[in-house]
């Protein structure tokens, strides 16, 4: 099992290249069942959930072929045809390392009229359960039956009808399987309270490429009127906010300065509001963001909320950037429950962190100091790397596979920009 080695202290400084969205290329992949002809998608990152979602899609009879880089760079492209479904199954052993498998559930049932879909996976960070997918199915005329761990669902005869689905609270996942279900489904379909994620935008811009009529996207009221099929279409995947956040926050806790190259500001507002309440500059480019830390930092007062509000996937980071802010900073985990399990690794370290319920109270520290912690989770594991970058000493991290699955060849894009980082066999 691999680790990570950090020797910290360097400021970063330079150019570093924003991959594809993890959370974006999760939700378009599976937009490739809705067609027998090819969906080609551009800008992929190279991240173990793809490799698994692409063995997925294999497993349900669609052909994939990968396509690298020039010159060893980033964005591949990849080429997906599931001319015809051999399988309306997903297994457990697919399922269960990554919660975005449940995606398949709308596209199978639209296009082939039924699915039987393991229990979804993933990180460990709180309940997250998928009784608003399995309601907005039904909406749509879906036969559902839960059973030995297993979602089984089937379209009536003559397939998925456009309905009303009003989801009770923001659900980011259960509004990309009813948008992918209700594409196929015929007559028009309302989704109300429909999340707003720019993945969710890109999703439905995809739909589009492919011959969905969609009305409202990128507002919590979508309108879509279903067609008989869809057609083939290339499409580029579109930078990853939370990655570009991300390194904003290696900037941040380094007193660095980034030009973060192909993200887009308009994508995470609250992000850079943040990072700025912090005390960074932040300028937003046609052809990136440029982030300049001047002096410590300020502490904040945070809160997690569906988009625009500030992304539960940047807490973690923020708060290891915050361990060094001089004074206390108030963060609040309004989405999932159990999202602080760095919170006793980062303690390893140095930090002053208490967590009074779904609050963090953090208190700024001189500085931080190298150890050995443990990844729990995806972004946890990117906190941990920010902790250890700024950190006096060595750190290692350990359980690095988490960081596999959401951030692209990282230690080459940190020490690119000055960051003493390697990745080591532990045999």
């Amino acid at each position: 099992m691999d680790s990570i080695v950090i020797r910290g202290g360097n400021r970063l400084s330079g150019t570093l290249k924003i991959s594809g969205a993890k959370n974006a290329v999760l939700t378009l992949m599976p937009c490739a069942l809705l067609t027998d002809e090819i969906l080609t998608l551009e800008n992929l990152p190279r991240l173990a959930d793809v490799d698994g979602f692409m063995h997925l899609l294999n497993q349900h009879g669609a052909s994939t072929m990968l396509k690298g880089a020039r010159n060893g760079g980033f964005g591949r492209a990849m080429t997906i045809k599931a001319k015809d479904i051999a399988s309306t199954v997903a297994p457990y052993d697919f399922v269960r390392k990554m919660r975005a498998s449940i995606l398949v559930l709308g596209p199978l049932v639209a296009r082939a009229g039924e699915a039987t879909v393991s229990m979804p996976g993933g990180c460990a960070i709180g309940n997250r359960p998928i009784d608003l997918h399995l309601k907005a199915l039904e909406a749509l005329g879906a036969e559902i039956e839960l059973a030995a761990g297993y979602v089984k669902a089937s379209a009536p005869d003559g397939g998925l009808r456009g309905g009303t689905i009003s989801f009770p609270v923001v659900s980011v996942g259960a509004t990309e399987n009813a948008v992918m279900a209700a594409v196929l489904a015929k007559g028009e379909t309302v989704i109300e309270n429909a999340a707003r994620e720019p993945e969710i935008v890109d999703l439905c811009n995809c739909l589009v490429a492919m011959g969905a009529e969609i009305e409202g996207i990128g507002t919590d009221r979508l309108v879509i009127h279903g067609k008989d099929r869809l057609h083939g279409a290339t499409y580029s995947v579109m930078p990853d906010r939370i990655e570009a956040g991300s390194y904003a926050c290696a900037a941040a806790i380094t007193g660095g300065e980034l030009m973060l190259s192909g993200a887009r500001g308009a994508d995470m507002p609250s992000i850079i509001a943040g990072l700025r309440d912090v005390g960074l500059a932040v300028e937003e480019l046609d052809d990136g963001v440029k982030v300049t830390a001047n002096g410590r930092l300020d502490p904040a007062t945070i809160s997690t909320a569906p988009f625009p509000g500030f992304p539960t996937d940047m807490q973690a980071q923020f708060m290891a950037m915050l361990t060094l802010a001089n004074g206390t900073s108030m963060l609040t985990e309004t989405i999932f429950e159990n999202r602080y399990m760095h919170v006793p690794e980062l303690a390893r370290m140095g930090a002053d962190i208490e967590v009074r319920g779904r609050t963090a109270v953090v208190k700024g520290v001189d500085e931080l100091v190298g150890a050995n912690v443990m990844a729990t989770d995806l972004r946890a594991s990117m906190s941990l790397v920010l902790a250890g970058l700024a950190a006096k000493g060595e750190t290692k991290v350990l359980r690095v596979y988490h960081l596999d699955r959401g951030y692209e060849r990282l230690e080459e894009k940190l020490s690119g920009v000055g960051a003493d980082i390697e990745r080591v066999s532990e045999g």
